[in-house]
């Protein structure tokens, strides 16, 4: 039997998960980029730049994201794949807080030598043969492959965080929890089945730790990895097969409700 104040707590969440997670949440998100796709390579193209670049306003991310889209002729794979050297010249002045053309022109060359030898970015995660077993060690694996190429700019690496850095990772655990999570809601795609949801880890940043803290789903210091584990065991307790479908309930109180 749990107790009461666990008891309310999953109540609470429960309710907004109900509110918050449906079709109507997708337009003002960032989560509405990659929905204006069909081809699964072009929800991952998309939904990646949609979730690195979500940091600010949403409405700015939004409208950013959409200017890269248009100027990948909003079929981000077939692009990425087919494009010509001079086709890059229209990606110079790209900027999106410090997030430039030089961090832009990394990542896409980095797609396509991935996409050239691979179907789904989700083997970037798990490793070829889904040998990746820990969400923090499949972070730092795609870290890893993303800046393994000779080229890589050391300036790019921190717009892709890793654990091994201690960071809690917000934007790539978001994005994961767009591509395996899985109900018949809408919003996230699930289209992306090695990894296990109950092994997701909660999307953190400043709102959701500010009302998980209220609730005491955080109880240490400052935010890093370690924080973002600890707030998704107690979120374990309330759904272990799901816990980071809390994250629309932590989400929603946060900004929209100012809890």
């Amino acid at each position: 039997m749990l107790h009461p104040e666990i008891a309310s707590v999953r109540a609470l969440l429960n309710d907004r998960v109900e509110k918050y997670n449906r079709p109507s949440f997708i337009p003002n998100d960032p989560v509405s980029i990659p929905h204006r796709f069909t081809k699964r390579q072009d929800i991952e193209i998309s939904g990646f730049f949609a979730a690195i670049l979500a940091w600010g306003q949403r409405k700015t991310i939004i409208n950013n994201c959409s200017k890269l889209m248009d100027l990948m002729d909003n079929a981000p794979h077939d692009f990425i794949l087919g494009h010509q050297e001079q086709d890059l010249q229209r990606f110079l002045g790209f900027k999106h807080r410090t997030f430039n053309d030089t961090d832009l022109l990394y990542l896409l060359h980095f797609f396509r030598w991935y996409y050239s030898r691979h179907e789904s970015l989700e083997t970037a995660f798990t490793g070829e043969r889904n040998e990746i077993l820990t969400q923090r060690d499949r972070l730092v694996y795609f870290h890893n492959l993303v800046f393994s190429l000779e080229d890589a700019p050391q300036r790019t690496r921190k717009h892709i965080a890793t654990p091994a850095r201690k960071s809690a990772c917000k934007r790539l655990n978001m994005y994961l929890r767009w591509m395996v999570r899985q109900d018949d809601r809408g919003v996230d795609f699930g289209i992306w089945r090695a990894i296990p949801m109950d092994d997701l880890i909660c999307p953190c940043d400043v709102h959701v730790e500010r009302v998980a803290r209220r609730l005491g789903l955080i109880t240490r210091k400052g935010m890093d990895w370690d924080t973002a584990e600890e707030l998704t065991k107690h979120l374990r307790a309330l759904d272990p097969a799901d816990p980071v479908k809390y994250d629309y309930a932590l989400f929603g109180l946060g900004i929209e409700e100012k809890f």
